[in-house]
């Protein structure tokens, strides 16, 4: 018999048996033609609305033939998060509620479709409380297929798999669908016969090993059964685990597997799976260690290579998978994995329930081409941060690892990975883990993975992942194992999670790390990472919360020094660095510098958020961008990750286009795209020379103006800052943001190849002025930076470091200085960067005046070709003298479509094009620069 429903027969409503349902029905059998009235025991389940005292809902639908699985609802009733009339629940007495209606016409079922069970979850008005089953999964109860058919189930016991102590005593209840003949068995021997249609009985439990109970009933010559298991453990004696044996899944051959459960305080666990039929089995009791921590159990006979499910039975009631799994099965996400993200996947096995650890002796071993990688050093690292999701479309390492090519071309060398470890459900950031050591599946394969690092290290790139280790989420195995559903939140037993954050910032379910057992998950995770795939660091998110200070919502406190979150750190620093000493350790910290000092000489690195003021910058406002340099900080060690956008933040031509600065006459606006882009030239500048690693979040160096908070339909609420966002790669064909792309590259190129731009012989002027300078010192080169962030023009004393010829890299100019303090007149928004020897620029960077000019405007007409109408369409980021006009292939002026002074901004020219039929060219004079385009003219 499924336990994958529940049911209510009519004629037990004042039983005990009532109180343990979640959903119930009257009647008990219902059919699709059938009024049918669905009872909600609120107090039951998660027990999330026990107790409330507001309207309750349903929201329901049904399974169908047409249902591709359990979450595949149709034909669903009940719009969420609004007051809706048809599922509002009648309140019948003290966490009881009802709702009454026929099934065909409520759902309105089209005749020919076999309907299976209806399915339901309860809420609020606006859905923030849902009741679900014990197990967090949705509720569903079964719809029968015809009247006069004979049908039978067990309604009590609920479960299927039941573990029960000498001389306790099982209360059996049994019903069917017709009067009959009806008989209780317990292997095989009779306990019980009667005729009706119900029967109840009261079972002692008197033998030690496994039971099976089955109930039968006979009538008119047919017959239904339906059984239910029960076993009585054995009483072994302790036994400690087997040397070398760690927690989690031990592959000891290509037959032999040893599985161990740290789970202290637990009477008894059995295993599951695919080699026992999902069935509980005394042959299958695990062995309890001698400390009364830990289980373990033996697999022996197993077929090499094959994979197989499995999953703990804790105490006859908690079904978990292994924390320590690598591949896992979710029956209600799984579904949603594209096939060509992750070929093969296997079948959620018959039988199981809930989430299913999946283990495979003599697995494929990946042949690693690279085998000495060494990531840069801490001062050099440019580290590009993405979520695959959002980065592209196939959300998979397949083509993540076709884009290293043009990762390579910018110049990075370093990935950073938003988490890639399980994490619930599938459209996520990952920041809401369940199994730490598994990867998701949504984004590929584990070979995928390896492919693509492999592949990145031969291009010179490490690859850093995304680890989360405040908390974990209620499907984690930690978080089930010790759990309170009614105050859905970990036990005070639990040896991982404590059941209330310590810390104000807090998500999930928060990690003691100072419990030894959560010490050894981290440090045993950790290592797999590093050694499986050849991890070359780890970003510690919210590191700070590392800590067993009770802070409450003191955000204050919690930032001041704490003497053991730093030693907690350190110890899993050293774990990392005793695995692979040029390994990267990057903490999201954002304590005092007192802490982050402490860390930072230790050999971490420290994330450095400077959006705020680099968003000022470019917006033509106030900035200080001087805790941009890691002196500022403390530091004696270049290890501060300073980045102007993250995954976390606002991104700046967002800001720029939205919210910039204008100059006094209007005729210099920030806000104008192609100054926006021109901005963060500018910023960029000032970011990629100061020097210490960096870090730049996908799509920023094209100029990503989407906001953090966009929804997918395109409004904007702080609601859908997780929500996806679009993917544009189609940024690289706009001159402007190829532009843009080209002075990113440009200055990664220049901190990766010169020494002098990560030399601790420096000057920052980069305060509160809006003009601001760089200088940096080698023994072979010198560097001066200026810009203008005002919206005004400005003059700026250089403070050369020396007389003589200087040379502007992105032009090529050279400066003949004499005098080090003559002042240099800057544009709003320019900048130059000199060095004392010429540097080259990428040898397919915009250099010509026309192209930087195309670049600058976007020039672009539509249609092309043209039969009557043309649009031109450009922006200028300054106010200018334009001239727009037409010549033919000999260089004759055919035509004047515009000529005068324009403003600031976007621009659009209508033109006839009354030609004869043939090519054209479109010349557009901006100033000194010149932009000419072709177009056809036909009749």
């Amino acid at each position: 018999m499924s336990r994958f429903y529940t049911f209510l027969i009519c004629c037990f409503l004042v039983s005990p048996f009532v109180e343990a349902q979640v959903v119930t029905t009257e009647p008990v059998f219902p059919q699709l033609d059938d009024d049918v009235t669905i009872y909600f025991d609120a107090s039951k389940g998660n027990g999330a609305l026990r107790d409330f005292t507001g309207d309750v809902y349903a929201h329901t639908g049904v399974i169908t033939d047409e249902s591709t699985g359990p979450t595949d609802w149709q034909n669903v009733i009940g719009e969420w998060g609004t007051a809706d009339s048809r599922t509002l629940m009648t309140r019948v007495g003290p966490n009881r509620y009802q709702l009454t209606y026929n099934i065909k016409d409520y759902y309105d079922i089209e005749d020919g479709t076999e309907v299976m069970e209806m399915a339901f979850v309860f809420r609020n008005q606006t859905g923030s409380i849902v009741g679900r089953s014990t197990d967090g999964s949705d509720i569903y109860t079964p719809v029968y297929s015809s009247s006069g058919s004979l049908f039978t189930t067990i309604v009590s016991p609920e479960d299927d798999n039941l573990v029960l102590a000498i001389g306790s005593r099982l209360s059996i209840k049994a019903a069917s669908s017709l009067n009959a003949d009806l008989t209780l068995t317990d292997n095989g021997v009779e306990l019980v016969r009667e005729t009706g249609n119900s029967l109840n009985y009261v079972l002692e439990v008197k033998d030690q090993g496994n039971h099976i109970v089955e109930f039968t009933a006979k009538t008119g010559g047919e017959e239904s059964k339906q059984q239910f298991q029960y076993v009585v453990p054995s009483n072994a004696p302790p036994e400690d685990l087997p040397a070398g044996v760690e927690y989690g899944i031990n592959y000891i051959s290509d037959t032999e597997v040893v599985l161990a459960l740290y789970a202290p305080n637990k009477r008894h666990v059995f295993v599951l799976g695919d080699f026992n039929n999902w069935a509980l089995d005394v042959d299958f009791q695990m062995k309890k260690t001698t400390d009364g921590n830990a289980y373990w159990f033996r697999l022996e006979n197993l077929t090499p290579g094959q994979q197989y499910g499995f999953q703990y039975f804790v105490d006859g009631s908690i079904r978990a998978a292994d924390p320590y799994s690598t591949l896992i099965l979710d029956p209600f996400n799984d579904g949603f994995v594209p096939e060509e993200t992750f070929p093969d996947l296997p079948e959620y096995p018959v039988g199981a329930s809930g989430i299913i650890s999946i283990l495979q002796t003599d697995a494929p071993e990946y042949d690693w081409e690279i085998d000495d990688f060494v990531p840069a050093a801490n001062s050099e690292l440019v580290i590009y941060e993405l979520l695959m999701r959002d980065f592209v479309a196939r959300h998979d390492y397949q083509t993540l690892l076709d884009t290293l090519d043009y990762l390579e071309r910018l110049g990075i060398n370093a990935i950073e990975l938003m988490p890639v470890n399980e994490f619930e459900g599938n459209d996520s950031w990952g920041y809401n883990p369940s199994f730490h050591m598994a990867l998701d599946k949504y984004y590929g394969t584990a070979e995928d993975f390896k492919r693509f690092i492999d592949e990145a290290h031969a291009r010179g790139m490490a690859v850093i992942i995304d680890v989360v280790y405040n908390h974990a989420f209620s499907q984690s195995p930690l978080a089930q194992l010790y759990w309170d559903p009614l105050g859905f939140k970990p036990t005070p037993e639990n040896p991982w999670l404590n059941p209330d954050a310590k810390h104000p910032f807090n998500v999930g379910y928060d990690f003691n790390h100072e419990s030894e057992a959560t010490k050894f998950f981290v440090k045993k995770t950790l290592r797999y990472w590093l050694d499986e795939f050849r991890i070359d660091g780890f970003r510690f998110d919210l590191s700070k919360g590392f800590s067993q200070v009770d802070y409450g919502d003191d955000s204050g406190a919690f930032a001041q020094y704490d003497s053991s979150r730093v030693a907690i750190l350190q110890d899993y620093a050293d774990v990392v660095w005793a695995e692979n000493p040029n390994a990267i350790n990057i903490l999201e910290h954002f304590a005092v510098d007192e802490e982050e000092v402490v860390l930072a000489d230790y050999g971490m690195l420290l994330w450095n958020n400077s959006n705020f003021m680099y968003g000022q910058a470019g917006m033509g406002y106030e900035n200080d961008l001087s805790r941009s340099d890691y002196a500022e900080h403390g530091f004696t060690k270049p290890h501060l990750v300073t980045y102007m956008e993250s995954h976390d933040e606002e991104r700046l031509l967002y800001r720029i286009t939205n919210f910039g600065n204008e100059s006094a006459d209007g005729s210099y606006k920030t806000k104008t795209p192609i100054t926006a882009l021109r901005r963060a030239e500018l910023a960029s500048t000032f970011f990629y020379t100061i020097p210490g690693p960096k870090m730049l979040w996908q799509f920023g160096e094209m100029g990503y103006d989407f906001s953090i908070n966009r929804c997918t339909d395109g409004s904007e609420d702080p609601d859908c800052r997780l929500s996806p966002k679009p993917i544009r790669w189609d940024y690289l064909t706009t001159s402007g943001r190829r532009h843009l792309f080209d002075v990113t590259r440009s200055l990664i190129g220049l901190k990766t190849t010169y020494d002098v731009f990560n030399t601790t012989d420096y000057d920052l002027w980069i305060d509160d002025s809006n003009k601001k300078r760089i200088q940096l010192n080698s023994d072979d080169l010198k560097v001066n930076v200026l810009g203008n962030f005002n919206v005004e023009p400005e003059s700026i004393d250089p403070a050369f470091q020396q007389t003589g010829r200087w040379y502007e890299y992105f032009t090529g100019d050279s400066l003949d200085v004499s005098d080090v303090n003559a002042m240099i007149a800057l544009a709003p928004g320019e900048y130059r960067l000199y060095t004392t020897d010429r540097l080259d620029l990428p040898t397919d960077f915009l250099t010509s005046a026309n192209e930087v000019a195309a670049a600058r405007i976007g020039l672009a007409h539509y249609p092309n070709p043209v039969a009557e109408q043309m649009a031109v369409v450009y922006e200028l980021e300054s106010s200018a003298r334009v001239r727009l006009e037409v010549y033919n292939l000999l260089g004759q002026q055919v035509s004047t479509v515009f000529e005068g002074q324009l403003p600031a901004g976007p621009q659009l020219h209508t033109w006839t094009a009354d030609l004869p039929e043939g090519t054209y060219f479109l010349r557009l004079a901006v100033g000194n620069a010149v932009i000419t385009s072709k177009f056809m003219a036909v009749d």
